[in-house]
């Protein structure tokens, strides 16, 4: 089955960086665009970064110039290089590819302190 594992979250000052990870499973990696997303507390999940299968990247206004996806297909894996983070930034960062029904990993915490 699909499986969608996330790591590299964690407390940072602000201005830091952090590295997060997702490993997938159970799919044929390189044919599908990945996505990460965030789910701050009281607030909606919303869309921070997406790639294509040719390594086309979209990223949100609110983090562009600082946030920046990549994938290895060889590892099967999707990386969101965040930088300059800033307290704003903390949420439950989620990876998720989109088949005929989204899936989704367990999420990974992301804090940021002033």
């Amino acid at each position: 089955q699909v499986q969608l594992v996330e790591s590299g979250g964690g407390s940072v000052q602000e201005g830091g960086s952090l590295r997060l990870s997702c490993a997938a499973s159970g799919i044929i990696f390189r044919l599908y665009a990945m996505y990460w997303y965030r789910q701050a507390p009281g607030k909606q999940r919303e869309l921070v970064a997406t790639i294509t299968t040719g390594g086309s990247t979209n990223i949100a206004d609110s983090v562009k110039g600082r946030f920046t996806i990549s994938r290895d297909n060889a590892k099967k894996a999707v990386y969101l290089q965040m930088n300059s983070l800033k307290p704003e930034d903390t949420a439950v960062y989620y990876c998720n590819v989109k088949l005929s029904v989204d899936y989704w990993g367990q999420g990974t915490q992301v804090t940021v302190s002033s």
